[in-house]
């Protein structure tokens, strides 16, 4: 029979083990060896049957070990040394505290970080891929530098889907239900012990409560949302049942209450706990976006009006987008946001139109009937970047509608590159290794600071020791993947009887590609399989075979990607390849940190430029996993033969989808036929392959500082937090109100403005290298003053459509006052600094002290072709 109740009884440790319980709660055991070990001695079998979760180990620990433990020297001087080093990593001065600027309160006293979903220990399962991966590693990272960073996010009672198959290879999803009481978190409560609840105004009266529940993430606490609350009814109760699940309002709300009732989760932590209040808000995707919304109606309940709030909001909020397509980014109906907000629901302060214009696809070829997450988080952010420079490429144009005049190079969202948290990532063996020539210390530093210099030593790491290292890590996934596999095959219904040929599956001294991710259509799960008997006869070549471990979840409503995952199944199922080509189901963090070290090659075939950054083989990099994958996302920024291999792409614009997947697949096949399989064989006099090995060695000395979330968080820290506090800052209530006047008298006044007429002196009278051109431009500004312009001259290399290219930006000067028309004329040099086709026209655009960038406002005017002379020069 079932329970009709169900809660934990939590163990009572005795007084010596109550360190335990601290250890315990903090989510740095998670990336944390030495801690680790520490709990897996406490009961080692019960360790394995908890899943590596010392939370759920200590509550099966019997009452008879806990006092055997208590009374043990030896464990608990181990205890003590790492409750002692716990401390001193809560507490001592990490990069931040020391960086440049800390001294003078210049660094932001504290970050608020967004996210729909958070990565950080397969024991808190609240993510479903690379992006709450990606958020999980961005707080470990600043926890390892010191960085006052507070996640926010919810708490999914099913998380994402456990993953399994049928007999037949389809996709089947299971919800199991999360007990945040058997979870490492603590309820955040108020003084008199009650747990602080956060609430939403909901149409028709009705109300969305929610509690808090707190994640430790080392120095960085994790607020997550919990609408699991006697208070609601059932379907607000429902609102966060599962990540990425329900219909549009299903996920409006939990938008909402991410974003809105986040921000009042903060304030309430803030007050309670005494941590400094975030001077900068960090939106990771446009789920959170709503959080701009809740900032603004807090300072328009101070008496702020809309637009000075929003630009006080703006300057101190970091919009990062992922996605470098539109069908990736939540849009939902106007109807629905509308009925949402405003009177008799949330935010009633506001006008429902300003709201509903933040959303608006104003672009050409935008839907004016849905409301843009993405677009709303763009406009409510003064600084936005996408993760890796060909997306942050790519984001220019996708959103560049947005900045109307403006070419898509000059649109102001910038880059910066993710980064994988590398002691989370990086298989204790990998560690020990390198501890083992520079210090354990050293080492640590080396994966959470980075810095080039530690990782050199991997120079001095002699061959054999490499390899060596590479097959013990091989024969662990060998091991690994046989369990799994075995334990899949029992859940498609098979009997003892039938599994005997698992004991046969892969080959600890054969080649070993991984290949895990997602199954969207983009990322090809099934690339490989083009050519069957290609790939058949590379898998069974007798002298150099190959071995490749496949996982990947499928959308739950993603029919086609469930295709894809059975098409690739049924292959891995046939009985002349299973043994050198498997399938693993609920791809999940725990799969991933065994994967990743054991693979010799990690393959990445996405349809390029659709990978936004793809971090997996980050991941692997940091083991001595050498990459084979198109050039997109970081691989196309960092590649280097020493590193992998390139898979030529055909995304010419004539190449239709089937044709460009044969030649794509043809040259995958080449690659490992031709060079990465021979490498791998190739071996010297010694019996070591010593090319390969270089390959390796040379993967983690020069690109494993790059790789590092340490080195992404510092630049986040440095680009984009910093600047947005001192803007932040710049922003008080008479800056904002002068601001938002400034810009409403400027849109007001910008019809008027003009370039009317361009005059150029060729000084020498030839386009020499050299040479100056002085340049004369009469322009109109209306009601406009020239302090409110910047009027430029923009001059580079011009293609064969007469598009500027590299262009350099020099300001002009207005000489002498307004002429009777009121005009103004505009004068200055023009040095040309190359040669060959070389072009230049002019510009203003709006001017404030302000103001990040001359784009800001999407404001510009350019010259009509009957401005005058100067259409360009051609130098020879």
């Amino acid at each position: 029979m079932k329970a009709i109740r169900r809660f934990t009884v939590r163990p009572v440790l005795p007084e010596p083990l109550h360190p335990l319980s601290d250890l315990a709660r903090n989510l740095r055991w998670s990336w944390h060896t030495e801690t680790r070990e520490l709990f897996q001695s406490v009961d080692p079998d019960g360790w394995r049957a908890a899943g590596g979760d010392p939370v759920r180990l200590l509550g099966s620990v019997p009452a008879a070990r806990l006092a055997e433990l208590a009374k043990d020297r030896r464990f608990l001087r181990r205890l003590a040394a790492a409750a002692d080093d716990l401390d001193d990593y809560l507490h001592g001065r990490r990069w931040y505290q020391q960086h440049q600027g800390a001294s003078d309160g210049e660094l932001p006293a504290a970050v608020a970080y967004f996210s729909p979903e958070f990565g950080v220990t397969a024991a808190l399962p609240q993510y479903s891929g690379g992006l709450g991966i990606l958020a999980g590693d961005h707080l470990k990272a600043a926890s390892d530098l010191g960085v006052p960073l507070i996640g926010v996010g919810l708490l999914y009672r099913h998380g994402y889907f456990r993953q399994s198959l049928s007999r037949d290879g389809w996709q089947q999803e299971h919800y199991p239900l999360l007990d945040p009481n058997e979870l490492p978190l603590s309820l955040l409560r108020q003084e008199n012990g009650c747990p602080v609840r956060v609430s939403l105004a909901l149409p028709a009266g009705r109300r969305l409560h929610a509690h808090v529940w707190i994640a430790r993430v080392g120095r960085v606490p994790l607020l997550m949302l919990d609408s699991d609350v006697e208070e609601n009814g059932t379907s607000e109760r429902d609102v966060t049942d599962r990540l990425y699940g329900g219909g549009s309002e299903h996920r409006l709300l939990q938008e909402m209450l991410l974003g809105i009732g986040g921000v009042r989760a903060v304030r309430a932590y803030c007050a309670l706990t005494g941590h400094p209040e975030p001077e900068v808000f960090h939106t990771n995707e446009g789920h959170a976006g709503f959080l701009g919304l809740e900032r603004i109606s807090e300072l328009t309940g101070k008496g702020l009006e809309f637009d000075a709030a929003l630009e006080a909001v703006r300057a101190g909020t970091v919009f990062t987008t992922h996605t470098p397509v539109p069908a990736g980014i939540d849009r939902f109906d106007r109807d629905l946001v509308a009925r949402h907000f405003g009177d008799g629901a949330e935010l009633p302060g506001i006008d429902v139109e300003r709201i509903l214009q933040l959303g608006r696809e104003t672009y050409p070829g935008g839907e004016p009937g849905l409301f843009n997450m993405a677009v709303m988080g763009l406009r409510l952010a003064q600084r936005a970047n996408g993760v890796s420079t060909l997306h942050g490429a790519v984001s220019r144009e996708m959103f560049a509608g947005l900045w109307p005049g403006f070419d898509p190079e000059e649109v102001p969202i910038t880059s910066i590159t993710n980064g994988v948290h590398a002691p989370t990532w990086v298989a204790p063996e990998v560690f020990r290794l390198g501890a083992r020539k520079i210090g354990t210390q050293r080492a640590e530093d080396a994966l959470s600071v980075g810095g080039s210099q530690r990782w050199d030593s991997v120079a001095d790491i002699a061959d054999a020791e490499i390899w060596e290292l590479r097959r013990e890590l091989r024969e662990q996934l060998v091991t690994e993947v046989r369990t799994r596999l075995r334990a899949s095959w029992r859940q498609r219904g098979a009997g003892s009887a039938e599994l005997g040929w698992i004991d046969g599956v892969l080959d600890p001294d054969v080649l070993t590609i991984g290949f895990a991710r997602r199954v969207p259509s983009y990322k090809r799960l099934t690339l490989m399989l083009r050519d069957r008997e290609r790939l058949t006869r590379m898998l069974l070549d007798p002298e150099r075979p190959v071995q490749i471990v496949v996982a990947g979840k499928a959308h739950p409503a993603d029919d086609g990607g469930k295709r894809l995952v059975r098409e690739l199944v049924r292959f891995a199922d046939d009985p002349r390849v299973r043994h050198r080509i498997v399938f693993l189901p609920d791809y999940g963090m725990g799969m991933a940190q065994k994967l990743y070290p054991g693979c010799d090659v990690w393959l990445n075939n996405p349809l390029r430029p659709l990978e936004a950054c793809g971090t997996s083989g980050m991941k692997a990099a940091l083991n001595g996993c050498l990459n084979l994958s198109v050039l997109d996302g970081w691989w196309d920024e960092w590649y280097e033969p020493d590193f992998g291999w390139a898979i030529p792409t055909a995304d010419g614009p004539t190449t239709d989808e089937d044709r460009r997947d044969d030649l794509e697949a043809a040259a995958l096949y080449e690659l490992i036929e031709q060079r990465v399989a021979p490498r791998f064989y190739d071996r010297g006099g010694n019996g070591l392959p010593e090319r390969w090995i270089e390959m390796v060695r040379r993967t983690l000395a020069n690109l494993g500082p790059k790789v590092l979330a340490g080195r992404m968080v510092r630049e986040y820290v440095e680009r984009l937090y910093t600047p947005a506090a001192l803007a932040h800052r710049a922003l008080d209530e008479g800056a904002a109100r002068e601001l938002a006047a400034w810009k409403a008298r400027v849109r007001a006044a910008w019809p008027r403005v003009a370039v009317d007429h361009l005059e150029v002196d060729e000084a020498n009278g030839t386009a020499e290298l050299g040479a100056t051109l002085a340049l004369r431009v009469r322009v109109t500004l209306g009601d406009l003053r020239p302090e409110d312009v910047e009027v430029q001259a923009v001059a580079g290399r011009v293609d064969t459509d007469d598009r500027l290219r590299d262009a350099q930006k020099v300001p002009l000067k207005p000489s002498g006052g307004p002429d009777e028309q009121g005009r103004w004329v505009y004068e200055g040099p023009l040095t040309l600094d190359r040669t060959g086709p070389f072009g230049y026209t002019v510009r203003i655009l709006p001017a404030h002290r302000l103001l990040p960038a001359g784009a800001d406002l999407g404001l510009v005017a350019l010259p009509t072709e009957t401005t005058g002379e100067g259409a360009g020069v051609l130098m020879r």
